[in-house]
């Protein structure tokens, strides 16, 4: 079953005949472009996305995975961040990212002869809230994961049978998600949350979100979501010490641990506009 819809990937693949990928370096899109890299060869080119809504650390660990695997990787600016809209952070924030991803990767496409443009949805985002795929059905951007039927775990276990080190890697969402619909984005607030969230994985967490409310007086709080696996690392003086006085020195007045643990879209649990709207909301 699982082979079966690896060679269907594999046939849609070839029936391109040549393809960019929007790529993140993300579980979706690395298996993505390795396989479409094994299929169509340099007819197949990765494009990475950088703009401050990305993290460094995920552009270094993309570039990396290209090299060590052998796929091409072209890496583009992106300007969302100078889009109102998307500033705004309405609930369809995605949409105007990917309208602004398609919009550079369209003459690119043309101006090298690629047939077609692919993302990374999969079959188990069906049924689910996906802006970003609104502005792939405008560009006719095609996914092809989805196509084949394939989803998460199914991309995971194929990731490690390839040997790709993305097959156990937590889900990870530009850092936008991570301020709640209806506040704005910034630069300075992805800033802070970026250095949050990396002095907490070097202090070895591993799943992990710093959550960034804005409060009265202009004062910050971070959310801290980590795996229910690893909260108990926080009863330890220590440990609980270094993070609040790490984040505090990144800007944070308030840092809190949230005690449910990591989860998809915690940021708008309490926000009634968003379950009327029938969202599956931020990761």
């Amino acid at each position: 079953m699982l082979a079966d819809k690896l060679e269907q990937l594999r046939t849609t693949l070839r029936s391109y005949g040549s393809c960019l990928i929007a790529y993140s370096g993300g579980v979706d899109s690395a298996f993505l472009a390795y396989v479409a890299h094994d299929v169509l060869g340099e007819r197949a080119l990765a494009v990475l996305a950088d703009s401050p809504s990305l993290p460094r650390r995920e552009r270094a660990e993309a570039l990396e995975l290209g090299r060590q695997f052998g796929f091409p990787i072209r890496v583009i600016r992106t300007a969302e961040l100078e889009d109102p809209n998307y500033l705004a952070n309405p609930v369809n924030r995605c949409y105007f990212c990917k309208h602004e991803l398609f919009t550079e990767l369209v003459p690119l496409a043309r101006a090298e002869q690629f047939a077609v443009i692919c993302y990374g949805e999969n079959a188990s985002d069906i049924g689910d809230f996906r802006p970003g795929a609104k502005a792939a059905a405008e560009f006719q951007v095609h996914a092809p994961l989805k196509e084949a039927g394939l989803v998460k775990a199914e991309i995971r276990e194929l990731s490690a049978q390839m040997g790709l080190p993305t097959a156990d890697k937590p889900q990870m969402a530009c850092l936008s998600s991570r301020i709640p619909y209806g506040e704005v984005v910034s630069v300075e607030k992805l800033r802070m949350i970026e250095a949050g969230e990396n002095a907490l994985r070097d202090l070895g967490f591993h799943d992990l979100r710093v959550r960034h409310h804005e409060l009265r007086a202009k004062q910050a709080l971070a959310r801290i979501e980590v795996g229910m696996s690893e909260i108990g690392r926080f009863s330890t003086p220590e440990v609980a010490a270094r993070i609040a006085q790490a984040l505090k020195q990144i800007g944070y007045a308030h840092v809190t641990l949230d005690l449910q643990g990591y989860r998809r879209g915690s940021l708008n649990e309490a926000n009634p506009a968003v379950h009327a709207a029938g969202v599956s909301p931020g990761r």
